[in-house]
């Protein structure tokens, strides 16, 4: 029911905590600090999990607050929901599942855009807000074409998502040409955007995360998934163990038993 409401666009968001119960986000934010990750979850894999671990390290330091002051949302806009041009709730319950036995609260959105997302979240709570993202996603974010709904365009688009303090962490990537790792300050952007991305930069509004493992960037959810349904074992070495199990038990994502030799 609380799918419907947002996919009909009676609400812009509902919320559930780990037990599957849904919430008011009013009451879960007031007067707490937020940090966010956005994604299919498609399904959690470690990269995942160290994205998020190495955010929270470096928004704990900077923010000042306690662990008990601040609110972990894996966030999902409907975009990230729909399969094949429709909305398929079996997938939708199988991934809210698996974050809350992961002991994760579930927001989902409209908000397609990242500036619509702070400017929601920034209405409940005058603490510090954090998006954590990956390099690929923050190349989007000063990808112009976009903006072209905007009169102000990209610079309306960045006006509005960091008016409120708002900082976004980025977890580095791997150029799978060269084998380098690129993070968040080795960005190319385009020539007239690069004077904009060295405010936030300097300013820092875009935060490096510095401490990860090497050895999850590597992981794809996508590929995670294509082997999780071909009857591949390897991507049970690409997810927690509990996720692997819940999986298993309630054949999530249409996961296939290897087939014997």
């Amino acid at each position: 029911m609380s799918l419907q409401l947002v996919s009909q666009g009676l609400t812009n968001a509902v919320m559930f905590k780990a037990d599957g119960e849904t919430v008011q986000p009013a009451e879960v934010f007031y007067k707490k600090a937020i940090l966010v990750e956005r994604g299919s979850f498609r399904p959690v894999t470690y990269a995942t999990n160290d994205m998020l671990d190495g955010a929270r390290r470096v928004f704990l330091a900077q923010s000042g607050c306690s662990e008990k002051d601040l609110v972990v949302l894996m966030e999902m806009t409907l975009e990230n929901l729909l399969a094949e041009g429709q909305l398929d709730h079996a997938d939708f319950l199988a991934r809210v599942d698996i974050l809350g036995a992961l002991g994760r609260t579930v927001l989902i959105s409209r908000f397609g855009e990242y500036y619509r997302l702070a400017g929601y979240l920034s209405r409940y709570t005058n603490r510090m807000i954090g998006l954590v993202m990956g390099v690929p996603s923050l190349m989007e974010i000063f990808d112009e074409k976009y903006y072209l709904n905007l009169e102000g365009g990209i610079l309306e688009a960045l006006g509005r998502m960091f008016k409120a303090g708002l900082k976004l962490y980025v977890y580095p990537m791997v150029d799978e040409r060269t084998g380098k790792i690129i993070t968040a300050t080795q960005l190319e952007v385009a020539p007239n955007l690069r004077s904009l991305f060295d405010y936030l930069i300097d300013n820092h509004f875009i935060e490096e995360i510095s401490h990860y493992h090497s050895e999850y960037l590597r992981i794809y959810p996508a590929a995670a998934l294509a082997k999780l349904q071909s009857g591949d074992s390897g991507w049970e070495r690409m997810v927690p163990p509990e996720v692997v199990q819940i999986i298993k038990e309630r054949e999530f994502f249409g996961y296939r038993a290897p087939v014997a030799a």
